[in-house]
């Protein structure tokens, strides 16, 4: 009752300072809180990556002891993934999606802010692990039995974890689909909607079907662990290959909830510095719901080791080269859409140029591991490094950096120095191949990942990829000053950023458009 008369006499309470952030239903604030997380914690696992290859600098151990370096491998999987590159397109999703659909906000503005509000406490236990008995579990990302149901306490904390960023991941998701299908402006329909907001639909349908498989993955494993069961315990029955099979069947649709949201961006991106419309929008539209169906009958190419039957092998293989297609669509579809383009390369545009050249090589690569034979030879070795590095790092995180140099002037109404943010691209870009692309070789001369030490034919290509990650992270470093800098003193932004280019951003609204895209949405009482 307060609330409403306070209402009617124009005086509403907004919390200020740190309760503005802890309370806030509004999605560009949540937007804002899902970015710099996903930033801290970005700079977290790379911290833990440039220990890494710190240690693997030279041959012998001279860095840190093999068990704190396989829990190295563990967090810095874990952390990226869960805690870097998710919450960094569920921040795009939560600025973008209500301005490009026309919605006055999320659907659940109360459930978004508690969706957010779920990953600091999660990723404090990923970290607290390292420091209890036993340390973090040293089983890699993967987490694979029967190696978790022995580790110590580390295990219990990441399994927790596990869980609540399970429950974040639901419930952004249902607030998205929800957003996207009953909040969009009257005359959009589906098929009008930006490219974006139809990856993210897509996306959040694939987090709703596999969050919770992982979660029953994990709550096997803490039965296993402390309850007496033998789910991956071959002395009780059980079978560690279980394990691996609903670890996958998650797994796989994941590295597409990464990818999805990422190819969304990069379709924005595009059409904006090519001045003209994106090539083939159906095609897109059906080029990526049949990736997301796909993902799910794919999950067993991670497992060809494992003895399972040659039919199955073949179905596998198969099943994954099938994929290629869809995702060879889209690329000949971005690069049509920049062929006679009247084309300009703005940092977001080099970035998504940049994506697209290493997103293929990581897919060409994704596709020479497809092949079963060659796959039991490169299985376990850094050639498989190599590749999701590509497929992660190029696609998933090029792509970002894409997206924030296109929609800062957006968010902040002010302009970055596009000097430095052409200087950190090509930091970025140069280091990223010294890094990984030597790892190839590596992988194809056998050298097998998650080791602490290697023989003395591996030398060379270690020390490269070792100097080439320390360049990549201190160019991080960059970007967030060249962030901070334009938040503090950037030019203002002109209403247009992109001359000539935002307005196609923006082509799919209807035309009654429902506001102006650079005016701040209607609020509906």
């Amino acid at each position: 009752m307060e609330a409403v008369h306070a209402h009617e006499h124009g005086h509403e309470h907004h919390p200020s300072g740190i309760m503005r952030w802890v309370t806030t239903t509004n999605h560009k604030d949540i937007g804002t809180l899902y970015l710099w997380f996903s930033f801290t914690m970005f700079m977290v696992g790379g911290v833990m990556a440039l220990i890494i290859r710190s240690e693997l600098f030279q041959p012998g151990l001279q860095v840190v002891n093999p068990d704190f370096f396989n829990q190295m491998t563990t967090l810095h999987g874990l952390i990226m993934v869960f805690g870097a590159i998710m919450p960094a397109f569920v921040g795009f999703a939560n600025w973008q999606i209500p301005m490009m659909s026309g919605a006055p906000d999320m659907a659940f503005p109360r459930m978004n802010n508690w969706s957010f509000w779920l990953l600091p406490p999660a990723a404090l236990l990923l970290i607290i692990s390292l420091f209890v008995p036993g340390g973090a579990a040293a089983a890699g990302w993967t987490l694979y039995a029967p190696l978790t149901v022995q580790l110590g306490m580390g295990m219990d904390l990441t399994i927790f974890a596990v869980h609540i960023l399970g429950m974040s991941s639901i419930m952004g998701s249902i607030n998205i689909i929800t957003t996207i299908l009953n909040l969009r402006a009257p005359g959009m329909n589906m098929m009008k909607m930006p490219l974006f907001v139809w990856t993210w639909l897509i996306t959040a349908y694939l987090l709703i079907a596999v969050m919770p498989v992982l979660a029953g993955a994990v709550t096997m494993t803490l039965t296993d662990r402390h309850f007496g069961t033998h789910f991956f315990n071959a002395a009780g029955g059980g079978d560690p290959v279980l394990f691996q099979h609903i670890f996958w069947f998650f797994g796989h649709p994941e590295v597409y909830i990464i990818a999805i949201p990422a190819f969304g961006v990069v379709s924005q991106v595009i059409p904006a510095f090519s001045r003209k419309p994106l090539f083939g929008y159906t095609s897109m539209v059906y080029a990526t719901s049949s990736i997301a169906i796909l993902s799910f009958l794919v999950w067993a190419h991670h497992m060809y080791t494992v003895g399972m039957p040659v039919q199955a092998q073949l179905f596998y293989m198969y099943a994954t080269m099938l994929i290629a297609v869809p995702t060879g669509v889209k690329v000949f579809n971005w690069v049509a859409t920049m062929w006679k383009g009247s084309l300009t390369f703005e940092t977001p545009m080099l970035f998504a140029i940049g994506f697209l050249f290493l997103f293929t090589m990581g897919g060409f690569s994704g596709l020479v591991l497809s092949i079963t034979p060659v796959d039991i030879q490169l299985h376990d070795t850094y050639y498989v490094v190599a590749h999701f590095h590509y497929v992660m790092v190029a696609g998933a995180l090029f792509s970002a950096f894409a997206g924030v140099y296109f929609w800062l002037p957006k968010w902040t109404g002010r302009m970055y120095d596009e000097t430095l943010g052409k200087w950190h691209f090509w930091l970025t870009m140069i280091f990223f191949n010294v890094t990984f692309f030597v790892q190839h070789f590596l992988g194809l001369a056998g050298m097998p990942r998650r080791i602490p030490d290697y023989a003395l034919q591996f030398a060379d290509f270690n020390m490269i990829s070792s100097i080439g990650a320390f360049g990549f992270g201190l160019s991080q470093v960059f970007f967030l000053y060249i962030v901070l800098k334009a938040i503090r003193s950037g030019e203002k932004s002109p209403e247009r950023p992109w001359e000539g280019a935002d307005t196609l951003e923006w082509t799919m609204l209807p035309t009654p458009a429902p506001y102006h895209s650079f005016e701040t949405p209607p609020v509906i009482k």
